[in-house]
């Protein structure tokens, strides 16, 4: 199975709070073109996993309705900036054990995107993210672990 692990998109800089920073154009704009990426790639997402910011929110809601609109997104407090990369491995192992997914989306914040990468992959890579950026990884349910197969970001696309 493959799991897309995605910053969000690029975000306001001041708001009330960090939770409630909204996308600005461009970040609305980055998810389209990541969208279309995984649909160039003929990349049938199961499931999509977010953090309840409304920036990740936002980029999720834009990466559903980009690619067909059919799933609910599933929202997570542990996908939070501070969010633990273990305790997220731990729900997913549990979540894939019950569930026969293929392709599933995680729409979360730096640092928990790369430490999240690390944690999943046999590589322990720790790729810096910009917005929008996409980790891949190749993930073995029966061994708990992945291989990383690379990070893509809007501008390798335009």
């Amino acid at each position: 199975m493959k799991i897309f692990i995605m910053r969000h998109g690029e975000a306001e800089l001041q708001s009330e709070s960090d939770m409630s920073r909204k996308l600005t154009q461009l970040g609305a704009l980055e998810a389209e073109v990541m969208a279309r990426w995984l649909t160039k790639k003929s990349v049938t997402v199961d499931a999509i996993l977010v953090s309840p910011y409304v920036r990740t929110q936002q980029t999720a809601a834009l990466m559903n309705e980009k690619l067909g609109g059919e799933l609910s997104l599933q929202t997570l407090s542990m996908l939070t900036p501070s969010g633990s990369a273990t305790d997220c491995h731990d729900y997913l192992d549990g979540t894939l054990s019950l569930e026969r997914w293929e392709n599933i989306l995680i729409v979360s914040h730096m640092p928990l995107v790369s430490y999240l990468t690390a944690e999943l992959s046999l590589e322990r890579s720790t790729p810096v993210f910009a917005t929008a950026a996409i980790a891949e990884i190749d993930y073995d349910v029966e061994q708990m672990k992945g291989n990383f197969l690379g990070i893509y970001t809007p501008d390798d696309f335009c």
